[in-house]
């Protein structure tokens, strides 16, 4: 496994940066939004995906038929973790999860309405898959679709669900064959999020922004809005959310983070005495620097099998990688607020704030992350029973 970048991919990277500097909008990059930059919807952020399309640097790993470059997703973790490490918005759910699961499994005309939109980031997306019982578990999603004479209609409720008090689509799963097992009874369908029947309440969070709440009332939807085949709603999320864990997940935040703390504790002192001489806390900056290089070797490795082959996202390694990232960043937290003593409690623009009081809203936001795309738990299950082998009910 090779974890050096090509004499071309490095190139790609300097320009990345180099186009980032030049672009630089204080109210579009933000590090203190913690990896939540593309949840702050502002024309500003519009302005600016829209500049990062014209540079054609959106859906660069789809084939050139629906408008990609067919170049490796080496580039697009290029561009996601430079952008990350600007606080600037990232690539998306739409390149990501809606684009290359209807480029997969879409019918033609979904591809040739939503494609070139995202290409072109003239649309945002939500995405419905958490229901009051069904978190993680997605297969025990229960939002009722009903045949009717065109399409169909639903009914029930989703929950946690991100952008959708300022998302255009909603990108859902509802159970369409209730008679069958759970894993073979959903579908996915495409809903405008301005739909008269659909009743969205902001739910806000201990981070730093705010989740939703959707109701559905005799939602109808038409048939050809619904993605591939009846039933397979299930699998297609199941690729999708590997795309997700990784790509929703960077690496630069924590990075930065940790960078933080590190030239902090040099030079700051207890009692008048230098912290960076407290063998608990030289210990604990080992560990985080330490795990830190581990986290970077797991993306490397992910990207690794990605490109290796095969017609679907690499489930195990995405699995690795969300799991010790995402514990990885509430770590470095934590164990800041630590080191800092009760001072770290102190908000940021707070006078006296030790790191300007960026770990303590990190800790906050940092609280999301290991449930955002299947919580930590379901991580573990499927390293263990695809990976490891373990038999389902140990």
């Amino acid at each position: 496994m090779d974890f050096d970048f090509s004499e071309a991919e490095q190139k790609f990277a300097v320009e990345v940066e180099q186009w980032l500097v030049d672009n630089h909008d204080p109210e579009v990059m933000d590090l203190t939004r913690e990896n939540f930059s593309q949840l702050a919807d502002t024309p500003a952020r519009r302005a600016f995906m829209k500049r990062l399309a014209k540079q054609g640097w959106l859906g660069m790993s789809w084939p050139k038929q629906y408008g990609g470059q067919e170049i490796k997703g080496v580039y697009e973790f290029i561009l996601n973790e430079a952008l990350a490490r600007h606080g600037a918005p990232q690539i998306g759910k739409g390149v990501g999860i809606i684009g290359k699961t209807l480029i997969r499994h879409g019918s033609e005309k979904l591809k040739k309405e939503f494609l070139p939109q995202i290409l072109s980031a003239e649309v945002e997306f939500a995405v419905g898959y958490s229901e009051p019982q069904a978190g993680s578990d997605s297969a025990n999603m229960q939002l009722k679709a009903e045949r009717v004479e065109g399409g169909w209609k639903l009914n029930g409720q989703k929950m946690w669900t991100t952008s959708a008090h300022f998302a255009d689509w909603y990108w859902v799963g509802a159970r369409t064959d209730p008679e069958k097992k759970k894993h073979d009874g959903l579908s996915l369908f495409l809903i405008p999020m301005n739909h008269p029947n659909l009743e969205i309440q902001s739910l806000p969070t201990i981070g730093k922004d705010t989740t939703n709440q959707v109701f559905f009332e005799d939602v109808f939807v038409p048939e050809d809005y619904m993605v591939g085949k009846q039933g397979s709603g299930f699998r297609y999320i199941a690729e999708a959310l590997d795309l997700e864990r990784f790509t929703m997940f960077t690496l630069s935040p924590i990075e930065d983070r940790s960078n933080l703390l590190v030239e902090w504790v040099k030079s700051a002192t207890r009692d008048d005495e230098p912290l960076r001489n407290d063998v608990n806390v030289r210990r604990t900056i080992a560990h985080i620097v330490t795990d830190t290089h581990v986290a970077k070797g797991l993306s490397k490795r992910f990207l690794s099998a990605a490109m290796s082959g095969g017609d679907k996202p690499p489930s195990i390694e995405s699995s690795e990688y969300k799991l010790f990232t995402t514990t990885l960043s509430q770590r470095v937290c934590k164990d800041a607020l630590d080191i800092t003593g009760a001072a770290g409690q102190i908000r940021e623009g707070e006078e006296d704030a030790p790191l300007a009081g960026r770990f303590e809203g990190a800790y906050r936001a940092t609280l999301n992350e290991t449930v955002g795309g299947g919580s930590s738990e379901i991580q573990k299950n499927i390293i263990a029973r695809r990976k490891l082998g373990l038999p389902k009910n140990f």
